[in-house]
């Protein structure tokens, strides 16, 4: 076998290993934080480098150029879907009063459904 592919097996190999931990990780947090967006957090970060590095790690020990391709698409959209997928659910926290307003800096959220609450030409 050449050098360079099982540098590049190893290589895969350390990749997969990582993204997996990471994936733990974020799998960790979601059971451990306290309130719903401190787990929506947990949920869509760790979880998208997770499966980044996984991916990462699969090409490596991949040569076909469709299975590459094939690869750097579930990348894609994971990096398009994971953000939106959190905000709804983050929104949707909200909306249900699942949120504890009081732990939030800045809560421009609800300074717009007063505004949408009160109607128009209404403040």
């Amino acid at each position: 076998m050449n050098v360079w592919l099982q540098v590049a097996a190893t290589a895969g190999a350390l990749l997969i290993l990582l993204g997996a931990l990471i994936c733990l990780l974020g799998a960790i947090g979601m059971m451990r934080l306290p309130d719903v967006l401190s787990r929506s957090h947990a949920a869509t970060k760790p979880q998208s480098l997770g499966l980044l590095l996984v991916l990462a790690g699969v090409a490596l020990r991949l040569h076909s150029g469709m299975d590459l391709a094939t690869l750097a698409l579930i990348g894609f959209f994971q990096l398009l879907t994971s953000p939106v997928a959190a905000h709804l659910v983050a929104r949707s926290a909200y909306r249900t009063g699942q949120v504890e307003h009081r732990g939030l800096l800045v809560d421009e959220l609800d300074e717009q459904l007063t505004e949408q609450a009160a109607g128009p030409g209404r403040s």
